[in-house]
């Protein structure tokens, strides 16, 4: 065996060929918001281990928008961006008091 996926078939209808089409485009616009959403996350986490307090709650602001989005569109359960959230926050805040 050459390759380990298995060859895709073509689907006859028409409409089946129009839901593989929508399906592609749908894959490549979740797979862009997921990675936007790890970038977001990994950034403010950088943030906080570089002990940056005004960069961390900057990035942390711009991540809850994406966090948000993913979990409006469906793409992340909204408890599962709300429990992010919540953590990258409490991080953000013992950075903050931290240097208080």
């Amino acid at each position: 065996m050459a390759s380990g996926k298995p060859k895709k078939k073509n689907p006859r209808l028409a409409s089946g060929r129009k839901r593989a089409r929508q399906g592609l485009k749908l894959n490549a616009a979740n797979s862009s918001l997921r990675s936007k959403y790890r970038t977001a996350v990994k950034n403010v986490e950088k943030a906080v281990l570089a002990g940056d307090k005004t960069k961390a709650t900057e990035l942390f602001a711009k991540a809850q928008s994406v966090l948000d989005t993913i979990a409006d569109k469906g793409i992340f359960h909204k408890n599962k961006a709300a429990r992010d959230k919540s953590r990258l926050s409490a991080k953000v805040k013992t950075l903050a008091l931290a240097a208080a």
